[in-house]
């Protein structure tokens, strides 16, 4: 096995372990609403938007290419140069 499912196998059962150990009830308050919630609903429902985000933000294969995104594709960037000859001189 790799490090990585061993690891994700490891956080689900710590995960797993801490929700069924917080059954108990608590207050949640929300804007001008209070009401009691299960402390399992609320880790687990902590648990479930944190796996998301993660795994948005941790997609393979999604890049995003600054140029093209303003408006400007690869092929048009040379033509905006605005370097002087002596500006590209010193770069050279």
């Amino acid at each position: 096995m790799r490090i990585k499912t061993i690891v994700i196998i490891l956080v689900t059962i710590l995960l797993t372990v801490t929700i069924m150990q917080n059954t108990g009830q608590m207050w949640f308050k929300f804007l001008w609403m209070q009401f009691r919630v299960s402390k399992l609903f609320v880790t687990l429902l902590v648990a479930i938007v944190a796996f998301v985000l993660g795994w948005m933000v941790g997609r393979p294969g999604r890049r995003f290419n600054l140029s093209e995104s303003a408006g400007e594709t690869d092929e048009h960037a040379g033509s905006h140069n605005t370097l002087s000859d002596e500006d590209r001189e010193y770069i050279n």
